[in-house]
């Protein structure tokens, strides 16, 4: 083989942080995004889709110029065919507002949105953290009270319990607003100067740009010194301060459990008031799987009007490491029915069964030969198998001339009678009942792959 050719023929592999979702982890992603949405369906939230390149500016003006996000993370490029400077999204709440802004959603009132989709930053790969990554989040548009903040965390602790996860824990705390944090900065200033010999590299470049993020530092060796320095709690004002104890009335009322942490900040410029984050995950490697807050003047930095907002992104990644620590992995039939066939007057009737099938909701894989060899009764019944279908149907020379489907439930205990005969023209009720039947008694839907009657949440 000549050089030019072993060339054109080489093997071209995916970009080092932008990962394939393979069909084996297709049903926990499904779970998740399921979940999501019905949760957020039942608190009233709206859908809004926007484009995944915005313009520079957008994210410049409102995740701040001195930010992580903006001075070294954001994917962006000049359009070679107009100039335009543009950056594929790093999160989504600009675009979100961008939108909400440009198209006036909220005229006429306060709006509840969600989205869900890929964002992109340059981050040295690593798991649960990639260059293209997905988030789900929610944004209340228009709410200036504590009680749409107690709403969002509310909704989070719901699809933690819809999704049946387990240690997940609530942090939360008050950046107050920016007259608040101008003072409590110059004193943290004076703080760290004082200190300027404890200061990390990040922590010397951020110094005078952004100080606040000094405070979320990992650096053991800056622990005690971050520790004992001023507290942005003590510099909060009246109104700030009902606004932080309605939330937790709220919050205690309704019996959901959070710890007040004085150094949960954020990097972004436009956050105020009420910041919180969900942590979880295994012990010694705990990870931030959603953060949220209130973002008051967001809408005036992008040209709309004053318009009070809270909302929250959760990554997706990470919560499906989660899941699947927590044994989340193996949940969900692909398919409803495996149709196996043998002969050509069995395989044109196994295409009709299947439409029909389909036809009444049904998911159905049909056997189609394969380039190899392996169209067997017994090849059949293992893809069957394999696909995780709830039930295969067998058409063959004797059920063809008896005008039956031979029906067999793959996923009932060896011991029960677990095949039988059924008239052609029955199948869809018949099948349709024993779906219906294993639903009475597995109400999660599983049609039996869960422990029993009073099992839910993850199989």
């Amino acid at each position: 083989m000549t050089e030019d050719k072993k060339a054109k023929n080489k093997k071209i592999l995916g970009i080092k942080g932008l990962n394939d979702v393979l069909p084996e982890d297709a049903p926990v992603w499904e779970l998740l995004e399921n979940t999501a949405e019905a949760v957020l369906k039942s608190y009233g939230y709206q859908r809004i889709r926007t484009p995944i390149v915005e313009e520079t500016a957008l994210f410049a003006r409102g995740l701040g110029a001195v930010t992580d996000i903006v001075e070294k993370e954001m994917y962006s490029f000049e359009d070679a065919l107009n100039g335009d400077r543009l950056t594929l999204r790093p999160e989504s709440t600009a675009g979100v507002v961008r939108a909400v802004v440009e198209h006036s959603l909220t005229y006429n009132g306060p709006k509840r949105l969600w989205y869900s989709g890929p964002m992109f930053r340059h981050e040295r790969p690593q798991r649960g953290r990639y260059r293209q990554f997905h988030q789900i989040g929610a944004e209340a548009l228009g709410f200036g009270g504590p009680d749409i903040d107690a709403e969002l965390i509310m909704l989070c602790q719901r699809l933690w319990d819809d999704l049946g996860l387990q240690g997940v824990r609530l942090e939360i705390n008050s950046i107050g607003n920016a007259e608040e944090r101008n003072r409590h900065r110059a004193d943290l200033i004076a703080w760290f100067e004082q200190n300027r010999d404890v200061l990390d590299a990040d922590a010397q470049r951020r110094l005078y740009a952004n100080p606040l993020r000094i405070l979320d530092t990992k650096n053991p060796a800056m622990q005690e010194m971050v520790n004992a320095a001023p507290k942005l709690l003590d510099y909060l004002d009246r109104d700030s301060l009902a606004h932080f104890e309605g939330l937790k009335k709220i919050l205690e009322y309704n019996r959901i459990p959070f710890t007040i942490n004085p150094r949960l900040v954020r990097g972004m410029d436009y956050y105020n008031r009420t910041v919180f984050e969900w942590i979880g995950g295994k012990a010694g490697a705990m990870a931030t799987l959603c953060g949220g807050g209130r973002y008051d003047p967001l809408f005036e930095m992008f040209g709309g009007r004053p318009t009070p907002s809270c909302g929250f992104a959760l990554g997706v990644e990470r919560l499906i490491e989660l899941l699947k620590e927590q044994g989340g992995a193996g949940v969900a039939q692909y398919t409803d029915v495996f149709i196996a066939h043998q002969g050509e007057d069995a395989m044109l009737q196994a295409f009709a069964l299947a439409e029909a099938l389909r036809g009444t909701g049904l998911d159905v894989i049909l056997h189609c030969a394969p380039a190899a060899s392996g169209s067997s009764f017994k090849a059949q019944m293992k893809r069957a198998d394999e696909s995780g279908a709830t039930f295969a149907i067998l058409l063959g020379e004797d059920e063809l001339k008896g005008g039956k489907a031979s029906v067999k439930a793959l996923r009932a205990p060896e011991t029960e009678n677990n095949q039988r005969l059924v008239p052609m023209e029955q199948v869809a009720d018949y099948l349709i009942g024993q779906i219906i039947g294993a639903e009475d008694e597995h109400p999660c839907g599983c049609s039996g792959l869960c422990s029993g009657p009073s099992s839910h949440g993850i199989h």
